[in-house]
């Protein structure tokens, strides 16, 4: 994300972005939804901004052009030589497209609020780092815009609920960027579990990485073209490191996901991918764990528990995966790879009488749809959150080393300690 700040006037956009929002309900009103309940003229584009040009959304870009039914209008970044790289892609495509040598139709902005105050823009794509999620959803929604959001959904618990709230209050279509819900072997998977044919769940085991760590990296020389106040953003201070915000010609991915200021570690950026699976799997997409108990002389990997007493562990190692042992079998997914035994089971036909989970085949023509009918996609927000609140919680566990109790209905810990690290304290001009 790219943009240039300014103190002195940031309450004046937020105050207009906020009454903005209020008129979109009469006014900015999505030129598909005019035409009916799913209807949308051939050449009638959902037009879309992205927040945040870095290497995720370079995926995200193609992603939305593949489907054909999206226009990408705009893109926001605090990173200038980032963001003119994406518009200048973009252009290409489109000049290709029409057969012309050029094309100047993106419009860039420094300031993602800019980018929220266009009433020509339906949706927006954030992928921004974890600790901007919150505040670019939340002012998205206020704004009238449907949201595609990179997982992990927050960085606190508090965030996602608050990023919920928003949502449903201004009415938003929210699709949560877990696109492997989308992808066939997680739905087969996830339908043999529902359909009993391992048997009773005996537990879960999910193959993710660590809980992070806190930021340690020593000061680098600034670059040029990259606003580091406005990279932090509603953060103290830090350090500026390549590694948070790597160049053009970097070629890994950004580490900031690795601390705790800015990500939640290995389980929250893979695990927001495979204990989803993991909540899906068990039907537990609108509620969570009621308690995490981190390793100790009993437990040799952090355990979750749920109300029905199905414990599931993480267990840490090279593998990104989900494992579901049963009375009767076992069925590990992982991308692009299917286990089960008996080994017959992975190609088991679900038939039409048996238990069905929302079946997508791609997630980001999926969210469209969802926008045109204005109905909830495969990853809802809520789903989202949920997700990622067992990240976070067994982070919080990690982080003090002690059993928790968890109500996953009222959101809250049997301990103020734990109850303390759900949210986290903000610069001022980003408190929404």
């Amino acid at each position: 994300m790219d943009t240039e700040t300014n103190a002195g006037n940031g309450m004046n956009r937020r105050k207009f972005i906020e009454k903005s929002a209020v008129l979109s309900a009469f006014m900015i009103v999505p030129r598909f939804v005019l035409g009916g309940k799913g209807y949308i003229a051939p050449s009638d584009m959902i037009t879309l901004g992205h927040i945040g040009t870095g290497k995720q959304a370079f995926g995200l870009k193609q992603s939305f052009l593949d489907t054909k039914e999206a226009k990408i209008v705009a893109a926001a970044d605090v990173y200038g030589i980032k963001v003119k790289r994406f518009a200048d892609e973009i252009n290409q495509y489109y000049a290709a497209q029409a057969g012309q040598s050029q094309y100047a139709g993106m419009t860039t902005f420094a300031d993602f609020r800019d980018l929220l105050a266009r009433p020509d823009i339906d949706a927006v794509v954030i992928a921004v780092p974890d600790h901007w999620h919150s505040v670019c959803a939340i002012l998205a929604a206020r704004a009238g815009k449907d949201i595609y959001c990179e997982k992990p959904l927050s960085l606190t618990i508090s965030e996602g609920r608050a990023m919920v709230y928003e949502s449903r209050k201004h009415k938003r279509v929210f699709q949560t960027g877990s696109m492997q819900r989308s992808w066939p072997e997680f739905r087969q998977a996830v339908e043999l579990v529902r359909n009993g044919y391992i048997g009773d769940i005996q537990t879960v085991k999910v193959n993710v990485g660590p809980p992070p760590v806190a930021y340690n990296l020593q000061a680098e020389p600034m670059v040029d073209t990259l606003n580091w106040d406005f990279w932090l953003g509603p953060n103290s201070p830090q350090n500026y490191h390549h590694f948070l915000a790597p160049s053009l010609t970097d070629d890994f991915w950004a580490k900031w996901r690795d601390y705790k200021e800015f990500g939640g570690g290995g389980m929250t950026d893979w695990g927001a991918h495979m204990f989803d699976i993991a909540q899906w799997g068990l039907d537990m997409d609108d509620t969570g764990p009621i308690s995490v108990t981190p390793p100790d002389q009993d437990h040799q990997f952090l355990t979750y528990t749920y109300a029905n007493g199905i414990p599931m562990t993480h267990e840490p190692n090279g593998n990104q995966g989900v494992t579901f042992v049963g009375s009767k079998g076992t069925v590990r997914v992982e991308r692009g790879k299917l286990e089960t035994t008996p080994e017959s089971l992975k190609d088991q036909l679900i038939g039409p009488n048996e238990k069905h989970v929302y079946h997508s085949e791609d997630h980001y023509k999926d969210f469209l749809q969802a926008m045109r009918n204005r109905t909830k996609p495969v990853a809802d927000v809520e789903i989202g959150h949920r997700t990622a609140t067992v990240c976070n919680i067994g982070n919080i566990a990690y982080a003090l080393k002690k059993p928790l109790k968890w109500n996953p209905h009222k959101e809250r810990f049997d301990d103020d300690d734990a109850n303390k690290r759900m949210s986290r304290e903000m610069r001022k001009e980003w408190v929404v």
